[in-house]
């Protein structure tokens, strides 16, 4: 004659999250370690640990209950499907997840006896445990770019032989520089006395050429009175 009964369980995970994992295949499969076909709509068929499991939603209300029809591959003809009724209720660890098992077969004691915990609650405990441990692990932190160190300076030049050929050098460019402007001063002094000459010795012939004219004019005068008193 089939029976029923209850256990309980406390997951780390809240019960909408505990919902959605069970009625996701991925969430299912990752969860319990088997593969698993699940669905989120009321008479859809669903598989569970490899097809070794099959029913049907009966009955889901988000993040509080969920009934399915359950039955295993080693359930006979005559046997009908049993029932499993999940119930979430939030507690302070995180959901206290009730699950009620009825309509099983009697010579199927092997799912009070154990087989909810080992294939059932402890993996899903493990599972939600190492979620929220990578939730609250921070990411590695980077670290800071470091700039690229500057290139030191070259050191001044010690006094020695290039600093005094530089010395030397420099004493040259500034002599040749001052030679140059004197250079270049005394040309400009020069010339106006040059023009002054110029200008007095075209005066000095002007004068000379004067007198000259000047004498040969009184000559011809003198002769011209001579030949007159003849």
């Amino acid at each position: 004659m089939p029976y029923t009964f209850s256990l309980t369980a406390i997951i780390p995970a809240s019960p909408v999250e505990i919902y959605q994992a069970w009625l996701d295949s991925v969430g299912h499969s990752e969860m319990t370690g088997g593969e698993a076909t699940m669905s989120d709509e009321v008479g859809a068929e669903v598989t569970a640990w490899d097809g070794y499991i099959s029913g049907r939603n009966l009955e889901l209300v988000p993040g509080e209950r969920i009934v399915q029809s359950w039955r295993t591959s080693e359930f006979g003809n005559a046997d009908e499907d049993s029932i499993i009724t999940v119930v979430l209720r939030e507690v302070d660890e995180g959901t206290l997840l009730t699950l009620e098992h009825s309509n099983v077969p009697d010579q199927h004691k092997s799912y009070e006896e154990g087989g909810w915990q080992s294939n059932y609650f402890e993996p899903m405990v493990a599972y939600f445990s190492e979620v929220e441990a990578d939730i609250a692990e921070p990411a590695p932190r980077q670290a800071p770019a470091t700039k690229a160190p500057k290139k030191a300076a070259k050191p001044p030049a010690r006094s020695g032989g290039n600093k005094t050929a530089g010395n030397k050098t420099a004493a040259k460019k500034r002599a040749g520089g001052a030679r140059r402007a004197a250079s270049a001063g005394g040309a400009k002094r020069a010339a106006p006395r040059g023009k002054a000459a110029k200008k007095k010795r075209g005066t000095g012939k002007a004068k000379a050429s004067a007198k000259a004219t000047g004498t040969r004019a009184k000559s011809a005068a003198r002769r011209t009175a001579r030949r007159k008193r003849r």
